[in-house]
């Protein structure tokens, strides 16, 4: 199953969303996200039809090791991004709305490169 940008969201969501708490559930990613719970309920669905995530008989939400995968790197590249534009910069509200547009389309190459700059130019 290929992912499609919301769908990268969701598996994001879910891993902060763990991070502050390890019982997440599907009304958490409404609250969090702002969706209504049809399309929560929908999307949880599908991620874990694709594997993405695994759901207990409680509704509570883990990440499978791909979820992760995909989840960690967007992550990853929110961060680093929004760095990049605070060093810019830009407030760190609009960055952090910036970068979770920017962290979708990037390619590899491009996200390695931030990644340098932005080390290099901490240093």
């Amino acid at each position: 199953m290929v992912l499609q940008e919301s769908g990268e969201m969701y598996l994001e969501t879910i891993l902060i969303l763990s991070q502050k708490n390890p019982n997440v559930r599907s009304i958490d990613i409404v609250d969090y996200m702002g969706y209504s719970k049809p399309s929560v309920s929908r999307a949880v669905k599908l991620l874990k039809e694709g594997g993405f995530i695994n759901v207990n008989a409680d509704g509570y939400i883990t990440l499978t090791d791909d979820g992760k995968s995909v989840a960690s790197k967007m992550y990853e590249r929110h961060v680093w991004v929004s760095q990049l534009l605070v060093g810019f910069g830009v407030d760190e509200e609009t960055a952090a709305v910036d970068a979770c547009k920017i962290e979708h389309v990037i390619s590899d190459k491009t996200f390695e490169a931030i990644k340098k700059y932005v080390e290099s130019s901490i240093k």
